[in-house]
């Protein structure tokens, strides 16, 4: 999008060392809106209208600069002067997207309601409970850091691993070669 001079979409296929692959597909021009495949959850985890097409794009297309993109978006997000807290609980799981999970014996797809198993003898869904607290994961991480000294799974190391595999997605479509990694990391496991 040449009126948007950043990146905006990417594809990548990122090898690892056992054998293992993961395809990365991403878009944020705002057209074509995933969340359909997802059952038109959106990525809170709440009913999205599929009829709202367009909505993000006719939200900046009277900006004219990049610091007025990021100015309306701050104040959109939480604790922004246009934020407005959504009503009652999110009905369904939150998401980050279509994912399939392709695995030995079947395929796994978490969906804003469960997972989907596709195995070799059928089909069949897995409803998974919602959790009380929205990815609250994130804040028990920081407080057992902070208050009982717990090392966080998603340390520095980690951080720098996944800028690191960011910056090769950068790196490899500049020079549309292949990128080596160097600083990839298995998260910590949690010592909960």
């Amino acid at each position: 999008d040449s009126s948007r001079p950043t990146e905006g979409a990417y594809a990548a296929l990122l090898d690892f060392e056992d054998g293992a692959f993961a395809s990365l597909t991403y878009s944020g021009y705002g057209r074509y809106d995933s969340d359909e495949l997802m059952g038109w959850s959106g990525e809170l985890g709440r009913a999205k209208d599929p009829a709202a097409y367009g909505a993000a794009r006719k939200a900046i297309a009277g900006i004219e600069s990049a610091a007025e993109e990021a100015r309306a978006k701050n104040a959109r997000n939480y604790g922004g002067g246009a934020y407005r807290a959504p009503a009652g609980d999110a009905p369904w799981h939150e998401h980050f997207g279509f994912i399939v999970v392709s695995c030995e014996r079947g395929d796994l797809r978490p969906t804003p309601r469960g997972v989907e198993v596709f195995a070799d003898a059928g089909r069949r869904s897995e409803a998974l409970d919602k959790p009380g607290v929205p990815r609250a994961e994130v804040i028990d991480e920081l407080c057992a850091a902070v208050f009982d000294g717990a090392p966080p799974p998603h340390d520095g190391a980690w951080g720098r691993a996944t800028l690191e595999a960011c910056l090769a997605i950068l790196e490899s479509a500049r020079t549309g070669r292949e990128i080596v990694l160097h600083h990839q990391v298995a998260m910590r496991q949690s010592q909960a």
